[in-house]
């Protein structure tokens, strides 16, 4: 089997002297240095043992910092004192309860996933990639797969073994649909003209950082503010990630010549063709839907709707701030349509089994984020968050790096990091108190902070040994090439991860050269 390079891969080794290849020796520091890393539950702990000791001693050295453009001079508190106890006991709870992604992703979570459960999610898949032209294959599977986040880790397990039985269906190479699928999941995983608990999660930890300054006050920071960013970014990624795949990935697969080995339980056979009760089903759903949304834009667009804002205002609307209840109810309808209509649901019963059943895997993640709302709860109000963000923003100046240059520094920095913390709730929650608020004392919206993360949090984790789903991938691929290793797969995903990157920063530099709003409501600049 050939690499990436054309080398015959042998356990990691080169040919010529056995020895391990220069990728090799870099992939085994990220899973060293990752591994070393201890759980992000403890990571958070550990970060708020160390905040409280900072800020005890700065308060007691008499520490302060003045608000740049203000005349406000906030002192630093520390926690190891009597109101910072007293601010604790006071406050453990209400940081954790009241932390913004909590709520909304976990009632996006409870819907989407009886979405998944009832077949949904998998027979619009299907339907979509059954009748694609052969050529418009890569394209039609890179568009669905940056769309991929709605459905959460859905769509990394669920969309790629499809993408390799849709190719070998069409005569081309299933290895080629399946790591192409898998790496325009993850490489793109951000970006997308639908909406999910991603776009809660992240918005809610914007929200959340953002407070750290006083003129966060008068921002409207909601479910949508990336959205046209990320609508965008999703059609001009597909055609990069069609292109990929098309020019790039499969050319150098060769032909297949190789034998499927079906996993248990799996036919072998390739017949994507919904059943006459898929189609029934699809089609109610669909209309269901529709009817749902006229209804909404029946209440929100019109002049003098209910739904519309203060004066008559499309931005802010109840209708954006209530995005997420918007999307809970398309979803519920749309899992109970086609879970009726499909038989998979039969009573109300088993619809609260399935939004239960969703909501199984969401404990380790309601630990994380009970430390998280901890730590950053902390940076605000011990002040040590806006101290920091003067600092950085002073560095930022000091050194030249402002404007985009600073923007392009950070998703870097975030990409980075991405190869150690795949997990984005985590990544941004440790990130955001410091680098938002710095951005917006340069002048830059938390809209745009949030873009920029978007990026750097999705490029580099399709090549990171710290990706749980990236060893799944590779036992999809060795039902098609069983002498298939992780570092010839890896050497494959990698073709993906500096084009994604250059190609996403350019659609964000002529969102930013150009002062184009970045969604709804959300501009480059604070204003």
């Amino acid at each position: 089997m050939a690499s990436l390079t054309g080398i015959p891969a042998q356990n990691g080794k080169s040919p010529d002297n056995g020895k391990p290849r220069g990728l090799d020796r870099v992939l085994s520091f990220i899973e060293r240095a990752g591994n070393a890393l201890p759980n992000p539950v403890v990571l958070f702990a550990g970060l708020f043992a160390l905040l409280a000791v900072v800020s005890t001693a700065l308060s007691a050295a008499g520490a302060s910092v003045k608000v740049p453009g203000t005349d406000d001079v906030k002192n630093i508190e520390g926690l190891l004192t009597g109101t910072g106890l007293r601010w604790l006991l006071e406050n453990l709870v209400p940081n954790f309860a009241t932390f913004p992604p909590i709520g909304a992703v976990v009632v996006l979570i409870m819907v989407v996933g009886l979405a998944e459960k009832t077949g949904l999610l998998e027979t619009v898949m299907r339907a979509t990639l059954a009748r694609i032209p052969r050529a418009a294959l890569p394209y039609a599977v890179a568009l669905i797969a940056s769309q991929a986040h709605m459905m959460s880790d859905v769509g990394a397990i669920v969309l790629p073994p499809l993408a390799a039985m849709v190719f070998r269906s069409a005569g081309r190479h299933p290895v080629a649909g399946l790591i192409g699928g898998f790496a325009c999941v993850t490489a793109g995983y951000a970006a997308g003209f639908t909406i999910g608990s991603l776009d809660a999660l992240y918005v809610g930890i914007t929200q959340q950082a953002a407070a750290v300054l006083p003129a966060a006050e008068g921002l409207h920071i909601h479910l949508l503010i990336n959205y046209f960013f990320t609508a965008s970014s999703s059609i001009v990624l597909a055609l990069l990630g069609g292109f990929l795949i098309s020019r790039v990935l499969e050319p150098r697969l060769g032909p297949y010549e190789g034998t499927y080995e079906p996993a248990d339980g799996e036919s072998g056979q390739e017949d994507l063709a919904l059943t006459p009760i898929q189609r029934r089903g699809l089609v109610a759903t669909c209309l269901v839907v529709v009817g749902y949304l006229a209804l909404v834009l029946a209440l929100w667009l019109p002049p003098g709707a209910p739904l519309r804002g203060e004066g008559g205002a499309f931005v802010p609307s109840p209708v954006l701030d209530g995005i997420v209840p918007v999307l809970f109810f398309a979803f519920l309808l749309a899992g109970v349509t086609y879970g009726f209509t499909v038989r998979k649901l039969t009573g109300a019963d088993d619809v609260v089994t399935a939004m239960t059943d969703s909501m199984k895997n969401m404990s380790g993640y309601l630990v994380m984020m009970f430390f998280a709302a901890q730590v950053i709860a902390l940076f605000t109000w011990s002040n040590v968050g806006v101290l920091m963000a003067v600092k950085a923003a002073a560095l930022f100046k000091a050194t030249g790096v402002t404007g985009f240059w600073a923007i392009i520094a950070f998703v870097l920095l975030a990409s980075c990091l991405n190869l150690f913390i795949l997990s984005g709730s985590a990544l941004w929650s440790l990130v955001a108190p410091v680098f938002l608020p710095a951005f917006m004392l340069m002048g830059m919206s938390p809209a745009l902070s949030q873009a920029a993360f978007r990026i750097g949090d999705s490029a580099t984790g399709v090549i990171t040994p710290m990706n749980p789903y990236l060893f799944l991938i590779l036992a999809m691929v060795r039902q098609y090439e069983p002498e298939a290793r992780l570092g010839t797969l890896i050497s494959r995903l990698a073709i993906f991860v500096v084009p994604f990157m250059a190609v996403w920063l350019a659609i964000l530099g002529i969102f930013y050269g150009f002062d184009l709003p970045l969604g709804p409501g959300a501009s480059i600049g604070l204003k």
